[in-house]
């Protein structure tokens, strides 16, 4: 053998004992070990992980995206779709590969903690609690409303709202996101065939369900519409807040098999968010006009609303579940990390997470009572929380990790400048769109469209 040969090999020696002492030091910073007489919680395939992260963000947008529609016209609308989730499919991967460069970040406050220190760290774990908590509340609501649609209104909305509430908590409350897993499956075929079953039965109807039966009327189609601040700023975050749900797919790498495989995970979901997005909304849409109902199962007449609704109800429960989970495993995670507590079954490791379970899903129950309209809900969570979690926060952490791209070529500084103006547009959204939520909230009180607070009132079904 020539001494060539000899380097070559030696080189490559060393080079794979690097390899494995750096993937040692990785593993020693991951939040879940693996280790005898310890809970196993990182069984997540890189394919389920894709579904869901998939259900996490593709109920609640599938049906308030058609209603949104008419305030905005079918073209504006449909930009809206693609670039959001374009952007929020970024950020997304932005965080995992932050997340894979720090493994010992469980969520997006520990990332937080990073870049901005312990302060930062406390007020972003504030914004995704909230966040998630806002969002359970949107899942509660579209159980409530598939309950009173499949009853008739049987009994008081509030008493509807708080079975929703006890139902999701207890699908919560399942532990490993990999025991979720099937539910996932479950909830988005239920969703997917209830939202294909509407669009079928819009394109078969003469007029829309909601419209007059007989006589002239307006459809109200808009290829471009004409909104006002307030109406515009409200609908682009509740169109932006559909798929920017990615601060809930952290947790879930921690619980990979391969947190490598995560952003596989996050093209496969995306690709099927924005392909479904697009097409049931722009359908609906175009033949529903502006007697779109909301939540969007509402709009091909009373039977078919049924049947859909009762389809449905598997994937509304489980979107629900998965929010409260997600906001849950937070907490749970903050109180027990660093303790044997952890991965034990211990009395304090269910305690603690049973606990995180239901002390989230009351409060889901509040808001969900407090607000009770669809799209609203989802614009404020949108507008308050996401907007500075899923876009101002990411670019943080891109120029954090890319600080020499300010000093390299023009191409590097235009992508330096672009991750600061993300900084700038999560502000605006988060200011813009919390005042046109707030106006629009008012405005459907002083209208009636809410009644009032814990009404029996169905308002969730509003159009």
């Amino acid at each position: 053998m020539s001494s060539t040969d000899i380097d070559i090999k030696e080189a490559h020696s060393t080079s794979n004992d690097h390899d494995t002492q750096k993937a040692e030091l990785h593993e020693q910073h991951e939040v879940f070990k693996r280790g005898e007489g310890q809970v196993d919680f990182r069984t997540v395939s890189w394919i389920r992980a894709g579904v869901i992260f998939v259900k996490i963000i593709f109920a609640t947008g599938v049906l308030s995206i058609p209603s949104l529609m008419y305030e905005l016209g079918a073209f504006p609308g449909a930009v809206n779709v693609i670039g959001w989730t374009l952007l929020n499919t970024y950020c997304a991967i932005v965080q995992g590969n932050f997340r894979n460069a720090y493994p010992g970040c469980h969520s997006i406050a520990d990332m937080a903690q990073v870049v901005g220190g312990p302060i930062l760290k406390e007020v972003v774990g504030v914004l995704f609690t909230i966040s998630y908590v806002i969002v359970a509340a949107s899942g509660i609501i579209g159980v409530s409303t598939a309950l009173n649609a499949l009853s008739h209104h049987a009994i008081c909305t509030v008493w509807f709202t708080f079975i929703a509430t006890i139902v999701i908590a207890g699908c919560a409350s399942v532990r490993k996101f990999s025991h979720i897993g099937w539910l996932t499956w479950l909830g988005f075929a239920s969703v997917y065939i209830a939202v294909f079953i509407i669009v079928i039965a819009v394109t078969t109807r003469d007029r829309p369900a909601a419209a007059p039966q007989t006589g002239d009327f307006d459809l109200g189609y808009r290829v471009i519409g004409n909104p006002d601040f307030a109406t515009g700023i409200t609908a682009a975050a509740t169109i932006f807040v559909s798929s920017a749900a990615t601060s809930a797919f952290l947790p879930v790498i921690s619980e990979m098999r391969r947190p490598k495989d995560y952003p596989k995970a996050v093209y496969l979901s995306m690709s099927v968010v924005t392909a479904s997005y697009l097409t049931f909304s722009l359908v609906i849409y175009a033949w529903c006009g502006k007697w779109i109902a909301s939540p969007s199962l509402g709009s091909a007449g009373t039977t078919v609303k049924k049947v859909a609704y009762g389809i449905a109800l598997p994937g509304l429960i489980v979107s629900g579940c998965l929010y409260v989970h997600v906001a849950a495993k937070y907490l749970f995670v903050r109180i027990l990390r660093n303790s044997r507590h952890l991965q034990a079954n211990t009395a304090v490791h269910w305690g603690t997470w049973l606990g995180c379970v239901f002390a989230m899903a009351s409060i889901s129950f509040v808001l969900a009572c407090a607000i009770p309209i669809f799209n609203y809900v989802l614009a404020l969570v949108g507008a308050l929380c996401f907007a500075p979690l899923a876009i101002t926060l990411p670019g943080w952490l891109w120029l954090y990790s890319h600080a020499n791209y300010w000093k390299g070529s023009i191409v590097r500084k235009t992508v330096y400048v672009f991750h600061v103006f993300l900084l700038f547009l999560g502000i605006f959204l988060a200011v813009g769109g919390t005042y046109g939520v707030i106006v629009q909230i008012n405005a459907a009180y002083r209208d009636g469209q809410i009644s009032s607070a814990f009404s029996c009132a169905d308002n969730s079904g509003s159009s």
